[in-house]
């Protein structure tokens, strides 16, 4: 049974830097793929720092600042929604993506809440 996968695209300085056509081509073979196998959901890219907020909430009182921080050295720039077979099948998937080249992606299980059902899990 397929499990969902939250994918975290990250920015890496240690990445290599990839024309825009490249990434471009790439990009568009890796969502034609994932949209033939109908493993790939929803997904954007994101703003960048400039524009991010930062929300907790300490003793009861909404603070919101600017964010993030000068000390981030990596930014998360976009994400996916994917479903696949096993973490390995999403790697192996996400290694095609134009940011696996350029900077780093991040793959993480979809967890059920400890209070969600069999049955409530699947509707969703």
């Amino acid at each position: 049974m397929a499990q969902q996968y939250l994918v975290i695209h990250m920015t890496d300085s240690s990445g290599s830097a990839l024309a825009r056509d490249e990434d471009q081509r790439m990009l568009e073979s890796w969502a034609k793929e994932g949209e033939d196998a109908g493993r790939l959901g929803p997904g954007a890219p994101v703003a960048g720092p400039e524009e991010a907020k930062s929300v907790v909430v300490r003793d009861g009182k909404v603070i919101v600042t600017d964010g993030p921080f000068p000390e981030f050295k990596e930014w998360f720039a976009g994400y996916d929604l994917l479903e696949a077979e096993s973490i390995d099948e999403a790697a192996a998937y996400m290694a095609k993506h134009p940011t696996a080249v350029a900077g780093k992606v991040l793959i993480l299980p979809v967890a059920k809440l400890p209070w969600e059902s069999e049955g409530e899990a699947a509707a969703s």
